[in-house]
């Protein structure tokens, strides 16, 4: 099981800081957790991400039961032995790599058939069946089965995937064998009724956390953070609230002053692939000529391993040569980036300054990365 503890509430915004304590380590919150979709972040060994800061990462549950299987991954001790990483883990449920197949899969009110990316054979979710992976699999924190609508999407289908997902979250709930947390879901798409409906309903059900879903799936970021700043509040105050698939810079930190504090996207890794680096600079594309004989760092303003050590003329090459080592400076330094940028939102919410920091952080880098 889990305790949250809150540190200090910023007295401008909602911004929280906090300590998230597991069975294996206490997390600070706010945080960043990368995501490590087969059982590995990709491009990072364990020891790597300890070195960035990294204090809790993510499998997933879909992925996992389809390659290598629960029963493996039970057999080999759990997730964190089978993969040599020793701090907290959270496990999604499969709901969104469901819900991004949509060809390939039908919702009923028992669970959710689907065929499998790596063979095509057919597997049925339901949230017991969910609920028996995640066990397998140990993670610290698990998720409840849900339904991601996609955007837009018409009021009754919300409605009825508010529906399914708190049906589904007591099935959950009623399922769990073990003391590892289930946070809750909360979903509803655009709509603040049913969004709020949702909130209080999961609410009623009384886990250990709660986690807004449904989100940054096309919608515009302003109504994103309109939704959020309705829904939070109805979260407890005492317990950690984690908006899923969120990774942008400057999402986070508009999403830390409503009152966010957990946050989680494959973002920072998939860019690193496709040679994009996120820096104080803003989002610096590596195959750029102008980058040719650029002999600075990576981000003159960050002082993590690739940018004391590497200049972006040897990454420009390297991501030209399609080289490996590309990938994984980049996934190493935008990880680094984004747990940094966690880090110093975290000491100006305890120093009761984070209204200024967000401003700041917003001015200086919101024409460059946006808010999506």
């Amino acid at each position: 099981m889990i305790e949250f503890e809150l540190i200090h509430e910023d007295t401008r915004t909602k911004a929280r800081a906090g300590i998230l304590r597991t069975p294996h380590g206490d997390i600070e919150t706010p945080v960043f957790m990368p995501v490590g979709t087969k059982a590995t972040v990709k491009a990072m060994t364990p020891d790597e991400l300890t070195a960035i800061g990294a204090q809790i990462i993510l499998g997933n549950t879909y992925h996992l039961y389809l390659r290598p299987g629960h029963d493996l991954i039970r057999e080999a001790g759990g997730l964190h032995a089978f993969m040599g990483w020793e701090k907290p883990i959270l496990t999604d449920s499969g709901g969104f790599q469901v819900f991004s197949l949509s060809d390939m899969r039908k919702i009923t009110d028992e669970g959710v058939e689907f065929r499998s990316v790596v063979d095509g054979s057919t597997h049925f979710f339901t949230p017991e069946k969910v609920i028996e992976i995640e066990e397998a699999i140990g993670a610290d924190i698990i998720m409840v089965l849900d339904e991601c609508t996609a955007y837009p999407v018409e009021r009754p289908d919300a409605e009825r995937a508010v529906v399914r997902t708190y049906e589904w979250a007591k099935r959950c709930k009623d399922a769990l064998t073990t003391d590892q947390a289930l946070f809750g879901i909360v979903q509803g798409a655009t709509y603040e009724n049913l969004r709020k409906r949702s909130a209080e309903l999961t609410v009623e059900l009384d886990f250990p956390g709660y986690a807004i879903g449904g989100l940054s799936v096309g919608e515009p970021h302003s109504l994103m953070f309109e939704i959020l700043d309705y829904t939070v509040p109805i979260l407890p105050r005492e317990k950690p609230r984690y908006v899923m698939g969120l990774g942008n810079p400057t999402s986070l930190i508009e999403s830390i002053a409503l009152g966010v504090d957990m946050f989680d996207c494959v973002l920072p890794t998939r860019v690193a692939r496709n040679g994009m680096a996120l820096t104080s600079e803003g989002k610096l594309n590596m195959r750029n000529a102008r980058f040719a004989r650029d002999y600075s760092p990576l981000d003159p303003a960050h002082d993590c391993y690739v940018c004391e050590k590497y200049s972006r003329a040897y990454i420009r090459h390297l991501v030209q040569a399609g080289e490996i080592l590309g990938a994984r400076l980049l996934t190493w330094h935008n990880l680094a980036y984004l747990i940094d940028t966690m880090a110093d939102a975290r000491e100006a919410i305890i120093e009761d300054r984070f209204a200024q920091f967000r401003d700041t952080y917003l001015s200086e880098h919101e024409k460059e990365f946006g808010i999506v």
